[in-house]
């Protein structure tokens, strides 16, 4: 038997005494911005994002689901908004759902040719994530920006490509609209 969580489906927090909960700072975010200068001027400890996760079982264990929700603070790098690191499936072949809660932002979504493109989020959204698709969400908005996930046990991560070789394109804050520029 698994335990029991509930959540709040007006801010996404997860309530439960098995929920992990993993914050990412500025200073996590080293090299994930293209103004690194601008980076390096934040508070290093300022939270830019933080994930809980339900995972009744093991990671890697085929058949299993695994929820969680993420929050994705306001605030800007340069002219880059806020944003998850990003990252690939380590298992290439398995697809993803997010369902906004609360919040404005960008899923910004990667296939393995570089082809970007993102999808407006907001309240009630829901997104499906293909496989073989690199996925980061980015707050566009003033307020926290907070989504649902449900993912394959298996699914795992690769944020090594991500890290290395970054998104075919920046979601960036031009004369106050987000904005896809490409990457060189």
């Amino acid at each position: 038997m698994t335990d029991h969580i509930g959540i709040s489906f007006s801010t996404g927090e997860i309530m439960g005494s098995s929920i992990r909960e993993t914050l990412r700072t500025i200073g996590d975010m080293k090299d994930y911005y293209r103004d690194e200068g601008a980076r390096r001027n934040l508070d290093p400890e300022k939270v830019v994002y933080r994930v809980q996760a339900f995972m009744p079982v093991a990671e890697g264990e085929q058949g299993g689901l695994f929820f969680g929700t993420t929050f994705v603070e306001p605030g800007v790098v340069g002219d880059e908004y806020f944003m998850t690191k990003g990252h690939f499936h380590g298992n290439r072949n398995r697809s993803e759902y997010y369902l906004t809660v609360q919040g404005a932002g960008a899923l910004i979504l990667m296939d393995e040719n570089r082809r970007t493109v993102f999808e407006p989020m907001r309240p009630g959204s829901v997104h499906y994530i293909p496989f073989n698709t690199a996925h980061r969400v980015a707050n566009t908005g003033d307020s926290v920006l907070a989504f649902l996930a449900c993912w394959p046990s298996d699914a795992g991560h690769d944020y090594g490509t991500i890290a290395s070789q970054g998104f075919g394109a920046r979601l960036r804050k031009i004369k106050g609209v987000a904005t896809l520029v490409e990457e060189p």
